[in-house]
């Protein structure tokens, strides 16, 4: 087996290694431990997770894991990812953990863990709880009966949130007579998000807020948002949200319904940041696959733009290192360190809706004006993933893919680092050239790995 850390913690199929609930028992015993391992007393482990119906059988493990070593759990049932990271830091425990697979359907689960600064946890932290799961030591360190730790459930959590959010909504600013279009994804803010802009004045219309267990992210949230389209339409709405399922990522429809692309976004966040003067160190960090036209649009507007590994870790470290207080990732991840330590979907709709506010424009008068060159992006389903190096047909495509665009463009080939996928993306100034590369780049992997 590989690192049992990706790049956004752990994440497999339900009931298989590492999701099964020996494995996760081994990670809440190691996590309990390393903790405690000062031998102070009264440590405490929060407990969150979205709305698949694995999360149960996870999360009883991780208790079972967690008391086990005389470490309390805290209980919050289902809460978006970055309220597990508001609510670590709240309830000052010495640990967050976020039962969830993020945008993946439901058979898939994982596990995220935050520090007691709301971080999620360093690579050398991660392996050592790793190292500590699989060790013969972990048996010798349970706790004796008189000290098995507690668990007890956190009611108030999801009012917490609630408030907190609404707290980050200066009193300024005003959604009275605003009308949304809100996709929850079936997922774990399809109680909080409405409460939150409903409670502020905004007139709400639902979809994906009736998860069962297995239709999380089912056609809804952030991977279709072209969903809510022809629903932003129908109610003359000024905006439309696609959360994903542990809302920790948003696409948003502007009031004509186009689909507003996630560099837009972080673009509007980024002049509006400059322009108050709150943006620190005069720069956004970005990644890879962030496009080239936001890259352009920054240099316009006299703003750094930084390139990262892709992954909201990636980011977050990059602005942490070097003091950037904005950050985020074309598939809806945004991160504002003033307020979170985390991307937060719900949050990141609420900055844009206080510019909205402010300015009094709408959302395509606020995303128009930075233009994305054409971009294809192709994911190909393969058995392995062998170093790309190795893989001859690949190197030879890319070779001529780096010929053919030349300075005009360029292409990424690389795997996800949390599904069985090779990720192709292709800019170019001509779009043709751009879907014809993307497509040869893309038979390439498949010949080879399929």
């Amino acid at each position: 087996m590989g690192r049992l850390f990706g790049t956004d913690g752990v994440r497999s199929l339900a009931n298989k290694p590492p999701m099964d609930s020996d494995t996760v028992l081994k990670l809440g015993q190691a996590l309990a431990h390393y903790i405690s391992r000062d031998g102070g007393k009264h440590k405490k482990i929060l407990i969150g997770k979205d709305t698949r119906i694995s999360g149960y059988m996870l999360e009883y493990a991780l208790v079972s894991g967690i008391c086990s070593m005389g470490v309390n759990a805290q209980l919050v049932g289902p809460l978006p990812t970055p309220g597990i990271a508001f609510m670590t830091r709240g309830m000052r425990a010495d640990a967050g953990i976020m039962i969830s697979a993020s945008h993946n359907s439901f058979e898939d689960n994982g596990i995220k863990i935050f520090g007691p600064d709301g971080f999620k946890l360093p690579d050398k932290l991660e392996d050592e709880i790793e190292r500590l799961m699989f060790s013969p030591e972990l048996e010798t360190l349970k706790a004796k009966p008189a000290e098995i730790g507690k668990a007890v459930r956190i009611d108030d959590a999801a009012g917490r949130y609630v408030a907190y959010l609404k707290g980050c909504f200066h009193r300024k600013f005003k959604l009275d007579g605003k009308k949304i279009v809100l996709d929850t994804a079936n997922g774990a803010a399809h109680k909080v998000a409405p409460m939150v802009f409903r409670e502020l004045g905004a007139e709400v219309i639902l979809v994906g807020d009736e998860p069962n267990g297995i239709n999380i992210n089912k056609g809804v949230g952030s991977l279709y948002p072209e969903n809510i389209v022809p629903l932003v339409a129908q109610h003359n709405a000024d905006i439309g949200i696609s959360l994903d399922g542990d809302a920790d990522r948003v696409i948003i429809v502007d009031e004509r319904g186009k689909v507003v692309d996630g560099d837009q976004f972080l673009a509007t966040l980024a002049v509006h940041f400059k322009e108050r003067g709150e943006l620190t160190n005069n720069g956004v960090v970005g990644t890879v696959m962030s496009n080239l036209g936001l890259e352009l649009f920054l240099k316009e507007h006299d703003i750094d733009f930084i390139r990262t590994d892709v992954g909201d870790r990636y980011v977050l470290e990059r602005m942490v290192a070097d003091d950037y207080n904005i950050g985020g990732e074309q598939s809806g991840h945004f991160i504002v360190l003033d307020y979170n330590t985390t991307g937060d979907g719900i949050f990141a709709a609420l900055m844009f809706m206080s510019i909205m506010d402010e300015t009094g424009k709408s959302v395509s008068q606020l995303t128009g004006r930075m233009k994305p060159l054409p971009q294809v992006l192709i994911n190909i389903k393969v058995s392995s993933k062998p170093p790309l190096e190795v893989l001859d047909k690949v190197q030879a495509e890319m070779k001529a893919a780096k010929a053919a665009l030349g300075d005009t463009g360029r292409f990424l080939v690389r795997y996800s680092g949390t599904e069985n996928k090779a990720r192709v993306m292709v800019e170019a100034q001509d779009e043709e050239l751009c879907k014809a590369i993307a497509e040869r780049l893309a038979d390439a992997i498949r010949l080879e790995l399929a």
